[in-house]
């Protein structure tokens, strides 16, 4: 029976090494984009945060993402006897799972505000549970590895003793905080007192080695897809004077990369540490001594100290020193959790059977020969599928097997035939060649973490996908962008609200139901995510802009009567402004997002009411230069002279550090104390009268902004309450129909993220959404023409006139910035992943997230003011002994500056993620939510 200690301590047990932080006083522990932070600071953010949590022990649910204010609430819950279930800040589906498996007391989100749901625990939490990671990639019923305060302590100081950490090293986080390899890096160099360097930034990025340069960071810890991509950016040829050592693990390296890797850190000075683990060992459990490298390249070396491993006989492995890798320790964990009345047991386990199979070789060390779960049997054939793979690696293919009873799956890259590797494998498996399924693939199918999906390519032999070279040629055809390859994505590449709208129906139509997230995601991945369903989903901000359009000009030709679209899409603007301008990128970068944006809106603007004025009587340079409202006049163009104007506000505040500083660090606060001083304009408190329609109007863009910002129910009631107390009234006597569509619009805007919609639907109506700034340009010159002789085909004519000018602005905006953004650089492949807040808080509330497009060379190289970008880490399912798929961690995208790292400022300002993930069908407007 297991063994269960007694759940009720009086004092709650500790992780010493997040509790004595301030020991290593003025020590970095911490370098960020943003400047550096001393141990000591480090503690006293600690202690401000483990006051927060309070004394009484409760379960906190944190999203892992590798940001400061993360790793704050981390190391708080650590000091102070919490337990931390600690998960993928980037997989909404499976953060509701454990939300509703677990019902966690507290939900600390990405950038450190806490949800507390109780004051005292649900759960009857065992007095040695500190912390909590997952083990499976289900979504139903996760399985959680439970870890002690023991375990994480044994497992901190065998690393650090392995690897000799001292406190002048410095580790780059290249894997994610909530993997255990990830979160092993960060715990044994703090427990040292050494430094880290957070970052989310993906090797392939160059601006992540100027940071990795600047910092001077020491230490780079990978998994096998991580040294692919050194491989790719030229990692052999670069200059790392700092760097001491790197760390391999999560994953078989193979031999040749082993001795090659090895000899290469010989030649430039620093060490190559091939290691091992598993979540349920706290992380690793094996390390090869640099020295034997080149000797034993198969090897995963000898435990690590305090730990040792035997090997239990298997009836189908012959021979003394082949077996099962049994492994004991103090890191093993306490035992799995599958419901939270698991979380009072104790200790169920006291050694960790790890579904390996190794051999052991001379001088105590040990070598991973295959994996007990990784067998097919096809024909009544016992295969193994990892010696499939090992003797594909063997004539130079890199390859993944799969198989079940009906036969095994090959995925192979190269220049290689399928019908000498399908002959090779069924000759080696003594398998008919029928039974052997080869897809010679330019990549391999791959989880989000790197690692090889075998499920994937066990779906390969049950249906043809469609062609992932037709949506690469898809991508260049819509994005005008030559060489796009299946590791691109569309904000990758620098796609822009026109091209979403197009971009998205094209993928429907060719894969069925997209995923929330797909403007994010590699093409390769979009095939196997994709649904084929007739369902569709439409963004409320989309459905709004079209609907608001149709309004506006069908109330200006005298179709219809109902007013309340133009203000509704200004609510919609400032929405829209708050989610793709006021990310988390650099301040320079924000202000040129913002200053693009700005021209992308005036430019077409200028040049229609140019050619109005040459053409007409009606309109003069004041208006050709959005001027009119601001002379104190009212314009037809109002509503894109008040964008206008918010805009150059914007990139004049943002050139403020201070002020941008303050909307960093309070989004909310600031959006609602904007939209209060606005509500002076508002009730015309300020004692003016008659002001144009542009300058009352100001205060909807700051309502649609707080909106945006608006964090949890009581957030959002806040700014319902305020919209619902101001609106009534603006318009004047008898306009309560008015009022009413703007209350609609602003309700929605908060609470409805996605509405139903059908594919015919939506091809209506993104054009009218993506085209709604054109429509509104050129409706006043093209409906008087034809008014008189017919209402609707006046309707019909301007918005085929809007349609029109915006695929020559389109075509014009896509060529002139494409010949200044057609570098040779390319640029990462992952970006900001949704946060954990909408999807636990707002189940099905979605929302599209900032991305940058293809960056020209000076952005590139740009300087210390810019930040990090939300990052791009994908989810990474942990080893357990009955899970195949194993361990691994995503090397991360994102985007930060060249040398943003060369502030050494004190203040350590953490970056704040997006907020808000990916909706199907959602137009990311350039124009902020144009008319």
């Amino acid at each position: 029976m297991p063994r269960v200690s007694n759940p009720h301590p009086q004092v709650p047990a500790v992780v010493a090494f997040a509790r004595d932080l301030a020991c290593h006083a003025d020590r970095t522990a911490v370098i960020t984009a943003e400047g550096a932070l001393s141990y000591r600071e480090l503690a006293d953010r600690v202690a401000a945060a483990a006051r927060r949590l309070g004394t009484g022990r409760r379960l906190v649910l944190l999203a892992g993402a590798n940001t400061l204010d993360v790793l704050v609430v981390y190391l708080a819950a650590l000091a102070s006897g919490h337990p931390v279930l600690l998960a993928p800040h980037d997989r909404p589906d499976f953060l509701r799972a454990l939300a509703d498996t677990y019902d966690p007391d507290v939900v600390a989100h990405p950038d450190g505000t806490l949800d507390e749901r109780r004051t005292v625990s649900a759960h009857t939490l065992h007095p040695d549970l500190a912390l909590l990671l997952s083990t499976s990639g289900s979504t139903g019923s996760p399985k959680l590895v439970r870890l002690s305060h023991e375990n994480l302590r044994a497992n901190a100081e065998s690393i650090a003793a392995s690897l000799a950490i001292r406190g002048g090293d410095r580790a780059a986080t290249t894997l994610p905080m909530y993997y255990c390899y990830g979160l092993s890096v960060i715990n044994s160099h703090l427990l040292r007192g050494a430094g880290l360097v957070l970052t989310d930034l993906s090797v392939t990025d160059d601006r992540f080695w100027t940071l990795f340069r600047d910092a001077r960071a020491t230490t780079l810890a990978g998994v096998p897809y991580t040294f692919e991509l050194l491989d790719r950016v030229g990692f052999a040829d670069m200059r790392l004077p700092d760097l001491r050592y790197l760390t391999q693990a999560g994953g078989r390296l193979p031999a040749a990369q082993v001795e090659r890797y090895a000899a290469l850190g010989r030649r430039h000075g620093w060490d190559l540490v091939v290691m091992y683990g598993q979540t349920e060992a706290t992380a690793r459990m094996a390390y090869l001594p640099p020295e034997l490298a080149s000797r034993h390249p198969q090897a995963i070396g000898v435990p690590i100290p305090g730990g040792s491993f035997r090997l239990e006989p298997l009836p189908n492995v012959p021979g003394p020193d082949t077996g099962e890798l049994v492994y004991a320790g103090p890191n093993v964990m306490l035992g799995y959790a599958e419901r939270p009345a698991d979380l009072a047991r104790g200790r169920t386990v006291d050694e960790l059977r790890t579904g390996d199979v190794a051999r052991r070789l001379p001088g105590g060390m040990y070598e991973i020969v295959g994996r007990r779960s990784r067998f097919a049997k096809p024909y009544g054939l016992r295969i193994d599928l990892q010696h499939v793979e090992n003797t594909l690696a063997g004539r130079g293919l890199t390859a993944c097997c799969a198989g079940d009873d009906a036969g095994l799956v090959v995925a192979v890259t190269g220049d290689t035939a399928e019908r000498s590797v399908r002959r090779l494998v069924a000759a080696e498996c003594g398998l008919p060649a029928k039974a052997v399924s080869v897809h010679v693939l330019p990549d391999l199918p791959r989880l989000p973490t790197g690692k090889p999906d075998h499920r994937a390519v066990l779906r390969l032999a049950r249906a043809e996908p469609v062609a992932t070279t037709d949506l690469c040629r898809l991508y260049e055809e819509i994005l005008d962008h030559p060489g796009v390859t299946e590791d691109d994505t569309f904000v990758g590449l620098g796609g822009d609200s026109l091209s979403y709208v197009e971009m998205s129906l094209k993928l429907e139509e060719a894969l069925g139901s997209l995923p929330p997230d797909w403007p994010a995601r590699r093409i390769r991945d979009l095939r196997r995510s994709a649904r084929a369903t007739r369902l569709r989903a439409l963004e409320t901000g989309i459905a709004l802009r079209a609907t608001a359009i149709v309004l506006i000009v069908g109330s200006h030709i005298g179709v219809f009567w109902i007013q309340g679209g133009a203000h509704v899409l200004l609510a919609v603007a400032g929405f829209n402004f708050a989610r793709f301008h006021l990310t988390s990128a650099g301040r320079r970068e924000r202000r040129r997002h913002v200053l693009g944006a700005l021209a992308r809106i005036a430019v077409p603007s200028v040049a229609w009411i140019v050619l109005a004025a040459l053409l007409t009587a009606d309109y003069h340079l004041v208006d050709a230069l959005l001027l009119k409202s601001a002379t104190g006049h009212d314009s037809n163009y109002w509503f894109i002279e008040v964008i206008v104007y918010i805009l150059l506000a914007t990139a004049a505040w943002l050139s403020v550090p201070a002020l941008e500083r303050v909307e960093r660090r309070s989004p909310f606060p600031f959006a609602l104390g904007l939209l209060l001083a606005m509500l002076i304009v508002r009730y015309d408190l300020g004692g003016l009268t008659d002001l144009p329609d542009a300058i009352t109007a100001l205060w909807m863009f700051p309502l649609g902004w707080a909106a945006a910002k608006a964090d949890g129910v009581g957030q959002r009631l806040l700014v319902t309450a305020i919209g619902l107390a101001t609106i009534p009234g603006y318009f004047g006597p008898g306009e309560q129909l008015r009022e009413i569509i703007l209350i609609i619009g602003v309700t929605l805007l908060i609470w409805v993220p996605l509405l139903p919609s059908t594919a015919w639907l939506n091809r209506l109506t993104g054009p009218l959404a993506a085209g709604s700034l054109y429509i509104y340009l050129v409706h006043w010159q093209v409906y008087p023409l034809l008014e008189e002789h017919s209402e609707p085909l006046a309707l019909l004519a301007s918005f085929a006139a809007g349609l029109a000018y915006t695929a020559v602005a389109t075509r014009t905006i896509r060529y002139t910035t494409g010949r200044s953004s057609r570098t040779t650089f390319r640029p990462p492949t992952h970006e900001p992943p949704p946060a954990l807040r909408t999807s636990l808080q707002r189940p099905g509330k979605v929302h599209p997230v900032a991305g940058r497009g293809h960056p020209s060379p000076d952005e590139i190289g740009d300087q210390a003011e810019e930040c990090a970008d939300a990052k791009g880490a994908q989810d990474a399912p942990a080893e357990s002994e009955d899970d195949d798929e194993g361990v691994d961690a995503d090397v991360h995208g994102g985007h930060i500056s060249p040398a943003a790292s060369r502030r050494r400022l004190s203040g350590g300002r953490s970056v704040r993620p997006v907020q808000r993930p990916l909706a199907v069908t959602t137009v990311t407007p350039e124009t902020s939510g144009n008319a």
